[in-house]
């Protein structure tokens, strides 16, 4: 890929990120607003407590696999084939956003056990996973289900 497209998907991918850190950390307020603290995690696999990284973590899937989809239908240039391409794309997203999500939402409760934070901060951190999310998950779709003429050798 050239560094000129590579560098248009970089710049796409972070205004990606902003917009939806912003609106998902908005639509996470009217959720959690009855919250005046919130656990970031708590150490069970079952619970019925509200946390932040449970939040995020089926916030970021969900984002995720509708992101990719988005993203693919939203390219105006030649693209990849729906069709397997970015159907195992998609998958592939929800379940790596799952796998990281997870492994981190554990390793932060081993290491810092179950921490409480406003709702304020809940709200930052959530925009910001849901940020990273959106905007790694732009770019990626972009430069996988794009067509450019070296793929095309």
């Amino acid at each position: 890929m050239d560094p000129e497209t590579n560098s248009k998907l970089i710049k796409g991918a972070v205004l990606t990120g902003v917009i939806n850190a912003v609106i998902n950390g908005g639509i996470q307020y009217f959720f959690l607003k009855g919250h005046e603290s919130i656990p970031i995690s708590v150490d069970s696999i079952t619970n019925t407590t509200e946390t932040v990284l449970g939040t995020a973590v089926v916030l970021a899937i969900t984002l995720s696999m509708i992101l990719t989809l988005v993203a693919y239908f939203g390219i105006k240039e030649e693209k990849a084939p729906f069709w397997p391409t970015t159907f195992w794309l998609t998958i592939k997203h929800g379940f790596f956003t799952f796998g990281v999500l997870t492994s981190l939402a554990v390793l932060w409760q081993k290491y810092m056990g179950t921490v409480e934070v406003s709702l304020i901060s809940a709200l930052i951190i959530i925009g910001v996973i849901a940020g990273i999310v959106s905007g790694f998950v732009n770019y990626l779709t972009l430069k996988e289900s794009t067509l450019i003429k070296e793929h095309k050798k």
